[in-house]
């Protein structure tokens, strides 16, 4: 199998590795790409856009990236606070008044962004075409009552962190996440990521293979809330081919782009703030994410112990990492992104052909395992 792009020659056995993943089948098509101190150091791609192989990845393929798209909603919070207009430890209805009502007065942003909450679902039924009113999910929200008390617990937010953290973000500025995204993060960094697809870059985009039969993150035993989150409204993987979903802002999952330029905008967390050699955030703004929200033996909705920090996942007992001063979070079907502050290290996969994940998979976990065993030896 050929693997295009191009490795610093101190990381070529990770251009062997993606190859013989993508040989043997655990791939259809994906990228991987890395930076450190800032600076490029891997940027390759290999296999097939489509299931039936008829389309190469090639350099700019781009693909859905489900809860990938996380990370550079975050980052926008972030930037937002580093810019002194965004205080996390303020309450939601300082921003967004409607959102006081059924006994959520005292939810603080930090709390959407650490998944504590306790609006991991929606309470009224959702129809699929629901995500896409924006105004309708948020009103939904901000109506209803937390399924826990907030603070007290932590249930992943899959679908609905997006809307929540994407409307303070639009009360404050009065432009959707997207939109402050791309003009204050993408734009300035030139990283082909997108947060509401413009139907222009339609045939670049990669077709997601749905998890086999028996393997989403629907099936098997599950909670009550986890079977709220995927549920309702189904989260089906073919929906990402349709120029609704990919139109829409759906700043939870529905981010298009390719490790490059997943790399190429969270470089700024694990570089102090620096990318492509311009300073988009001060170094305290982007450690701000390190500070431990909560921590729990098992997230609500995941099943799993997690602990979270402002916006992203931390290292943990559970999910070890390499260097203590990590943040990293992934999206359903195995694509990842890890920003490793000590080594000044960021890496991101993406791919098409899903697993039944939500925090990456060990396709993924070699490649980086393979980036930080040669920094180490």
């Amino acid at each position: 199998m050929s693997v295009e792009g191009w490795t610093h020659p101190k990381f070529a056995h990770v251009k062997d590795a993606l190859a013989a993943a993508v040989a043997r089948g655990d791939d259809i098509g994906a990228s991987f790409a890395a930076t450190l101190n800032g600076e490029p150091i891997i940027d390759i791609w290999a296999g097939w856009a489509d299931e039936s192989q008829t389309r190469p990845w090639t350099q700019d393929t781009i693909v859905n990236v489900y809860s990938t798209t996380k990370t550079m909603t975050a980052l926008t919070a972030l930037w937002l606070a580093d810019q002194g207009q965004l205080r996390f430890e303020e309450r939601v209805s300082h921003y967004w008044p409607e959102f006081a009502a059924a006994g959520k007065q005292g939810v603080t942003v930090a709390q959407l962004m650490s998944h504590s909450a306790g609006l991991s679902g929606f309470a009224e039924p959702m129809q699929p075409t629901d995500i896409y009113d924006w105004d309708l999910c948020c009103a939904r929200l901000a109506a209803q009552s937390p399924y826990w008390e907030p603070g007290t617990a932590a249930g992943y937010h899959g679908l609905t962190q997006g809307w929540l953290v994407g409307e303070v973000v639009r009360r404050i500025t009065g432009k959707s996440l997207g939109t402050v995204f791309a003009e204050q993060l993408a734009g300035p960094l030139g990283a082909d990521f997108h947060i509401g697809l413009d139907a222009a870059h339609d045939a670049r985009v990669a077709d997601l293979v749905p998890p086999p039969k028996g393997a989403s993150i629907t099936d098997g035993p599950q909670s009550d809330l986890a079977k709220n989150m995927g549920g309702n409204p189904p989260v089906d993987p073919l929906e990402t081919r349709t120029r609704a979903w990919r139109a829409a802002e759906i700043p939870a999952a529905n981010g298009h782009g390719n490790a490059r330029s997943v790399v190429a905008v969270q470089t700024l967390m694990a570089n102090g703030g620096v990318a492509n050699g311009k300073r988009l955030l001060s170094e305290a703004g982007v450690r701000k994410a390190l500070e431990l929200q909560i921590e729990t033996p098992s997230d609500l909705v995941l099943g799993m112990p997690v602990r979270y920090g402002m916006g992203y996942g931390l290292s943990s007992p559970a999910r070890p990492l390499p260097n203590p001063n990590t943040v990293f979070w992934g999206g359903y079907g195995g694509s990842l992104v890890v920003c490793d502050m000590d080594a000044k290290l960021c890496m991101s996969y993406v791919m098409n052909k899903m697993a039944g994940t939500t925090l990456g998979d060990m396709r993924a976990g070699m490649l980086m395992a393979g980036v930080w065993g040669a920094l180490m030896a």
